[in-house]
């Protein structure tokens, strides 16, 4: 199996391109990135690119990959709708636009967040346009599905780019056992997403078009793994 992986470096995109260098199914993972990642593996190939509204540059090298894990994003604190815009519904639709000419059977799975309104009719700001992400995705002729964690605990050395997430987790990082405990329904991990995307590519239509972390840690839970992420 051959994943493109958006975001890797960030703390979700972390996860997913962990999860995929340490599965013995995935073959070859390509990430797009602005910048060189400090990662080096035999699977793993960077793509360069700047523009995440045109990818006529690099279309040639998207063909034949069979799944996606979008995890690029941005915080809306201090953003303008706009600016938010951009990043979270401009610059995911255009990459799904692309992969789907280039890889039509290619499966989607996009990092939304618990709480996004497919309504529109939130007041929160960043909520519709997540909501309306979600609603141009799922109305593609594609294989789609919607990731949308609340809390999500960093592990395996995933770190936020946000500072004043940062120092949640900072504070939170020894809370986490016992919230498992007490919440489980309420909480994942970076390295579950990960596991659970590649379970929902490999599942062919059988998972949830919108997972929340119930759902997430349950396919997390039930993905085998191959010997190389027993490791």
């Amino acid at each position: 199996m051959r994943v493109i992986v958006f975001g890797a470096s960030g703390m979700i995109g972390h996860g997913a391109l962990r999860a995929c260098l340490l599965d013995d199914t995935v073959t070859e993972v390509l990430a797009v990135v602005r910048s060189p990642l400090n990662v080096a593996h035999p699977k793993l190939r960077q793509i360069i690119h700047t523009d995440f509204t045109d990818y006529s540059s690099i279309q040639e090298e998207l063909q034949g990959l069979d799944a996606c894990f979008y995890c690029l994003g941005v915080s809306a604190v201090g953003r303008a709708e706009d600016e938010y815009t951009r990043v979270t519904h401009d610059y995911t639709l255009a990459a799904a636009r692309t992969l789907y000419a280039a890889s039509p059977a290619l499966t989607f799975c996009y990092v939304s967040g618990e709480g996004s309104d497919p309504t529109g009719k939130s007041q929160q700001m960043w909520a519709r346009v997540k909501g309306r992400t979600e609603n141009e995705l799922l109305a593609m002729p594609m294989t789609a599905h919607m990731f949308r964690p609340g809390y999500v605990q960093p592990v395996d050395g995933a770190i936020s780019r946000t500072p004043m997430y940062r120092a949640v987790y900072r504070v939170t990082a020894g809370l986490y056992p016992l919230l498992r405990r007490v919440v489980p329904r309420y909480v994942t991990t970076t390295q579950a997403i990960g596991r659970a995307m590649l379970a929902v590519t490999r599942a062919e239509g059988a998972s949830p078009t919108v997972l929340r972390n119930d759902d997430i840690n349950h396919l997390a839970h039930s993905y085998p793994l191959g010997p190389a992420a027993a490791s």
